[in-house]
């Protein structure tokens, strides 16, 4: 799809933008060095590398499994329940690891006080950033409609100067009719889920890339260790969350392989990144922080967006789930358990 391949461009340059932007003189104290052992932070990497790029790739494949595992298909009940988790687990991720990591790099003592220390920054970011992704969404949901409205009016004209469809639905045309519209609403829903699915991958994908750098650039084994493992869960819960709009929004099997990849890379690109400039990255240098800072607090506002209005209440509002007591709470029990899962690891990363 081309706005797929757009999306991915976008991204793409993002990715490789960021090691050029955070390169600055430190204008703190240096931190204690004596804990830093390069050679074995490089086996650590090449661990987090692989770890977190089968952790990526399973998560996300999983919820695709629909087809070939009917308990998993997007029509059954379990699904709902596996999209609730995973919209706690990307509702925490917003709130509870990247929104606090913004708020830390843009307050930094490390920055001049004027004006990042006279204006907050971070929230402001992140509900620009929350009011853009409103802005995406309904714009470009907008535009397939209109897009859809005018192929079908094309259609059913030909349909009807070829005199065609009218003769041979003379007796039956009350049926006609309310197929029509039922195609109709198939492929908004459809058009919207693909819309929800590009939508978030760019705001996982954005955050991914940092926390990925700042993996890449630390040449502390005792710092690694632990990130190491709670970044493994992180992405696989996150791919869980990402696999369930990709299911849902029904792409062309090249499309899919594309976002799964490309979700899946982009953190070991990032620690990829991370040690290729790690002898000239500065974490507490003045341009560092605020690019992280700033790049944080956007992907926050899109995660949180996203989780709250795309997933959670659309769900939630859905007629299955309201007329439906028992599957309701089993909702609730996940989306309870994703947000408390993700939030825990936030003792760790």
């Amino acid at each position: 799809m081309k706005s797929s391949s757009s999306t991915s461009k976008y991204v793409l340059l993002i990715i490789l933008m960021l090691p050029l932007m955070v390169y600055g003189e430190c204008t703190c104290d240096p931190e204690d060095t004596g804990d830093r052992n390069k050679t074995e932070a490089r086996k650590y990497h090449f661990v987090a590398i692989a770890t977190i790029l089968v952790a990526s790739a399973l998560g996300v494949c999983i919820p695709l499994l629909g087809k070939s595992v009917p308990i998993l298909h997007p029509d059954k009940d379990i699904f709902f329940m596996i999209k609730a988790f995973a919209a706690g687990v990307i509702l925490s991720t917003g709130f509870i690891h990247v929104l606090p990591d913004a708020f830390e790099n843009l307050s930094s003592p490390c920055l001049k006080k004027n004006p990042w220390g006279n204006f907050p920054f971070t929230g402001f970011v992140a509900m620009m950033s929350a009011i853009g992704t409103l802005m995406v969404d309904t714009s470009a949901t907008s535009y397939f409609k209109r897009s859809h409205s005018s192929s079908t009016k094309v259609t059913v004209g030909d349909e009807e100067r070829s005199g065609e469809h009218v003769h041979a639905h003379a007796h039956g045309h009350s049926h006609g009719g309310p197929a029509l519209v039922l195609d109709d609403a198939s492929s908004l829903e459809l058009i919207r889920h693909r819309v929800i699915s590009q939508v978030l991958e760019l705001g996982i994908v954005v955050h991914s890339v940092i926390i990925g750098i700042a993996l890449g650039a630390s040449e502390t084994p005792s710092t690694i260790k632990p990130l190491v493992a709670a970044l493994t869960f992180h992405q696989f819960f996150e791919g869980m969350g990402l696999g369930g709009c990709i299911s849902q929004a029904k792409f062309k099997t090249r499309a899919v392989i594309y976002m799964v990849l490309f979700f899946a890379l982009t953190t070991p690109v990032g620690i990829g990144i991370g040690i290729g400039i790690s002898n000239v990255y500065e974490e507490n240098s003045p341009t560092a922080l605020i690019v992280e800072g700033v790049f944080n607090a956007a992907s926050a506002g899109i995660l949180i967006y996203m989780a709250l209005v795309d997933l959670l209440a659309a769900d939630f509002m859905n007629p299955r789930i309201q007329n439906n007591g028992r599957l309701q709470l089993g909702a609730y029990i996940s989306l309870l358990i994703g947000a408390g899962c993700m939030s825990v690891l936030a003792k760790w990363a």
